[in-house]
């Protein structure tokens, strides 16, 4: 009997996950996700070529972490939500979902390497990282006993870095700090649109609300990691 049960509340909360989308909001949300794959390859190969070779080698991997765990993030969400229904779309929604904490916290990594040696570098990463897995684990185990109750945590995770914001302030360019609060503004708002299920398009908007956070946080990582110091290069020269 238990497990009948827990079969049938895995079927529906499946359900409820896969909405129902027109073609045209399925088109729309295939434009979006390409925009934000378009976006990531350039931004991210200047970055990552730049960052090998002249201005933030160890901060290289980190950087390439977050380029490759944005592509991974839209290239799931869009086969899930493109794929027909099928026990194969069942598995790409808890993939879809248990990857937004992976990359809530490759956000953080390459900014997280700059205070490594401060204490509160070490609690903040501590908090950052051990929240993603245990995020990541519930979805990809038991995501039908943790639905939207994920949207705290993802809220949490990625508000944290208010414990070492004087920290921050004093280590990242003025421009750089700015760019990473935008970006935080612009996903926390795009939540609304997460949630509000009976709006059309809901979903193309919610992922034009994602591409754009991302953008800025990408855009926050190239003015840290190279423009700023090929300026300061430049100015010491």
């Amino acid at each position: 009997m238990n497990a009948q049960h827990e079969l049938d509340q895995l079927k529906s909360w499946w359900r409820k996950q896969h909405l129902s989308f027109s073609r045209g909001e399925l088109i729309a949300d295939g434009v979006i996700h390409t925009i934000g794959f378009a976006l990531t390859l350039a931004l991210g190969s200047v970055l990552i070529a730049f960052a090998v070779a002249y201005t933030a080698r160890e901060e290289a991997p980190a950087l390439i972490l977050y380029v490759v765990s944005l592509l991974t993030l839209l290239g799931v969400s869009l086969a899930y939500n493109l794929w027909p229904e099928s026990r194969a779309k069942d598995v790409l929604a808890r993939f879809d979902q248990a990857a937004i904490f992976l990359f809530i916290a490759a956000t953080y990594a390459p900014f997280l390497v700059l205070i490594r040696d401060s204490s509160i570098g070490v609690i903040l990463s501590a908090l950052v990282w051990g929240g993603a897995i245990v995020g990541m684990a519930l979805k990809l185990t038991i995501p039908q006993r943790f639905g939207r109750i994920a949207i705290p945590l993802y809220l949490a995770i990625g508000w944290s870095g208010v414990i070492a914001i004087q920290l921050l302030a004093d280590t990242l360019p003025t421009a750089t700090l700015w760019l990473i609060v935008a970006g935080g503004v612009v996903y926390s708002l795009g939540l609304v649109f997460h949630l509000w299920s009976r709006l059309r398009f809901q979903n193309a908007v919610w992922h034009g609300f994602v591409v754009a956070g991302a953008s800025l946080h990408l855009t926050a990582m190239l003015h840290c990691m190279v423009i700023d110091r090929l300026a300061m290069t430049a100015i010491g020269a």
